[in-house]
């Protein structure tokens, strides 16, 4: 017998040689057909692994990082299992899970049309329904290399060729079909429901993303346990390729890409209104934090970014030129320019904590494939900002820089989730500073009663940070704001300041960025809301339109006092049908329409059109104002963000 101790603590007892699937069935049954995968003594294994010794054992599900992934490496499988069923000709090369599904490479040579989609998707199916067992063995490397030539996988055969000497190459079968894998997979095919799998699209993909090497087709798949499940995602797709940001940018008039520039975005003017309002609100709360604004210059000398470490890191990303035979770089980053100004006069104890912010315009070379509208760019402003404090100091600017973000983040109804991470193997300075930064961090949002996940050596060269991940109205979610702790940069700086006891001391740094790249962050609430801003972010507030050509003066007085208050307003005067103009005003997602015949004229009113409610209501052109004022003055959300739809 073996002793099991399970995740809750509890400790089972099973036979030599059990499974997690029977430890599983030992509890219940409806748990048995769920699990998907399990860790033992911390290490992921399928769940039909034997159990020989006393361990822990975690039972995975889809609602578990690794069960989704083992479900979707099987899915990957049953995919090039129908490919070869179909079109024995076709080589296999790599077919992994991915974040939101799975993929197969493949060296077809013909292309995967939608219709050669379907029938593949069918077969998946068929092959589903067969409840092929999954079955793990091992090869030595010579006659794994010989099976693999045999099967005539040319793909396989590097792969396997290029595994360390004491590599354990590892294959599974599923009927007649084996592919080189390490696994974990699931029991059997028949845990794959047909109707709860699709396949989604084909693009083009290179051998090993080496442009030099064979031009693959990469087809992918979504799978889930329940069609339900796949029902709801597909519905979520489509919902999402709808609020697109590059498709609302241009029917908003809100920015564009040209040839001309690949990856550097133009904002247009109601774009620039957008982005403009949002720095004003950005500006806004910076002040009542406490922080100073500073601009640093865009191009600075090589030598100061071998100083900073950043050209070690991060060379093969910037862009470089030379003034008057000496080397410079486009900034990055802004972190050295700021540690210049911090270093440009003495500072004293009593100036700390020093809370400096930058709106400074980056430039990053991006590959061209990995270019995305706003998403990824190779120019962006970075709404950096460096606080430069005491050892005693910095818990408590990490919970102020915490409390900003909680600010700023609710007046967008965008909630988000806290990721630890730690020292990366590729880091600089001392061990002991790295753990007293990781420590430090932890402590404050524990204390913040913030809920948090490590992500083990994942933090920045310089330090340990906090990545906050916002959730938008589709539950998808985004990597913005950023608390990142740095004992190196002071020293490679040499910054100091005077303590109480008269002498100099170094200063700890935060680097902070709170909403990433604006460009980014306007491409997310761009989606977020649909493109349906609220009225104190819309770049057009109200939108004034004239019944006839009778009451264009009133419309025109009443254009010069809403814009006269600040209001952002747009007059249509064209001689087109008012069903027509409103239809139009519609489609732009302006937040009021003022609609104004002959009667509004005679009583001085105005006939308010709400995008929140679809009605409109006639009444005194002050009282609207009063309206307006308080609706963007709140800063009001103004819409329904989860459905894109407007709510009363």
């Amino acid at each position: 017998m073996v002793k099991i101790t399970l995740k809750d603590g509890s400790v089972m007892e099973l036979e030599q040689g059990a499974t997690a699937l029977d430890a599983a069935k030992k509890i219940s049954e409806g748990l048995a057909r769920n699990v998907l995968a399990c860790q033992i003594d911390g290490e992921t294994h399928d769940a039909m692994t034997p159990i020989h010794q006393d361990c822990s054992l975690n039972l995975l599900t889809f609602e578990d990082e690794m069960g989704r992934w083992t479900l979707r490496h099987t899915a990957a499988h049953v995919l090039a299992q129908a490919v070869k069923r179909l079109f024995p000709e076709v080589k296999l090369a790599i077919g992994p899970a991915i974040e939101n599904g799975f993929y197969y490479d493949l060296d077809s040579p013909f292309p995967f049309t939608p219709e050669i989609m379907e029938k593949i998707e069918e077969e998946m199916r068929k092959i589903c329904k067969e409840k092929l067992p999954l079955e793990r063995f091992e090869l030595p490397r010579e006659e794994a290399i010989r099976y693999m030539e045999e099967k005539g996988e040319p793909y396989k055969v590097e792969l396997i060729q290029d595994l360390p000497e004491d590599a354990v190459i590892s294959f599974y079968r599923q009927g007649e079909f084996v592919d080189l894998c390490a696994g974990p997979h699931v029991e059997h095919t028949g845990r794959i429901k047909g109707n709860a799998l699709k396949l989604t699209a084909c693009n083009a993909a290179y051998w090993r993303g080496d442009s030099s090497r064979a031009t693959l087709q990469r087809i992918y798949g979504v799978v889930f346990p329940k069609k339900e499940q796949l029902d709801d995602y597909l519905a979520m797709l489509e919902e999402a390729k709808r609020r697109d940001h590059r498709k609302l940018g241009r029917e908003l008039g809100l920015f564009m890409m040209t040839e001309e520039g690949p990856g550097f975005p133009f904002f247009l003017p109601k774009g620039m209104t957008l982005k403009n309002t949002l720095l004003d609100y950005w500006r806004e709360c910076h002040k009542r934090y406490g922080y100073v604004e500073i601009s640093t210059p865009i191009i600075l000398n090589q030598a100061l970014w071998h100083r900073s470490g950043h050209w070690d890191h991060y060379k093969n990303n910037m862009y470089t030129t030379v003034i008057d035979d000496a080397d410079y770089a486009v900034k990055p980053m802004n972190c050295p320019g700021g540690m210049l100004v911090y270093k440009a006069e003495p500072h004293s104890y009593r100036d700390l904590p020093l809370r400096m912010a930058e709106l400074g315009l980056v430039h990053r070379h991006e590959l061209s494939g990995a270019l995305h509208g706003l998403f990824r760019v190779r120019c962006f402003t970075q709404d950096d900002a460096h606080i430069f404090m005491t050892r005693d100091q910095m818990k408590e600017e990490i919970k102020n820089v915490v409390r900003l973000f909680d600010e700023m983040y609710s007046t967008f109804g965008l909630t988000y989730q806290i990721e630890l991470s730690t020292m990366p193997e590729d880091h600089m300075g001392e061990e002991a500073d790295w753990k007293f930064a990781e420590d430090t961090l932890q402590a404050a949002i524990e204390e913040m009663e913030k809920p948090f996940t490590v992500n083990a050596g994942d933090g920045a060269f310089y330090g340990p940070k906090l990545d906050f991940h916002l959730a938008d109205s589709l539950g998808r979610t985004w990597q913005c704001g950023t608390i990142q702790l740095d004992f190196q940069m002071p020293e490679r700086f040499d910054l100091e300041y005077v303590g109480e006891d008269g002498q100099k001391h170094r200063p700890v740094m935060i680097h902070r960025a709170l909403l990433g790249s604006i460009e980014r962050f306007i491409g997310v609430i761009t989606e977020h809301y649909a493109g349906a801003f609220p009225a104190w972010l819309s770049p057009v507030q109200v939108k004034i339109l004239p019944i006839t050509d009778r009451t264009h003066d009133y419309a025109a007085q009443v254009m010069q006092k809403l814009d006269s208050l600040g209001f952002r307003c747009e007059l249509d005067s064209r001689s087109e049908k008012i069903g027509y103009k409103i239809r139009e005003a519609q489609l732009e997602k302006v937040p009021y329409m003022l609609v104004l015949g002959d009667k509004e004229k005679e009583a001085g009113q105005v006939a308010v059109r709400s995008r929140k409610t679809g009605e409109t209501e006639v009444m005194a052109l002050d009282d609207f104002i009063a309206r307006l004022t308080q609706e963007v003055s709140s800063r009001e959300a103004g819409h329904d963000a989860a459905t894109g739809k407007t709510r009363g």
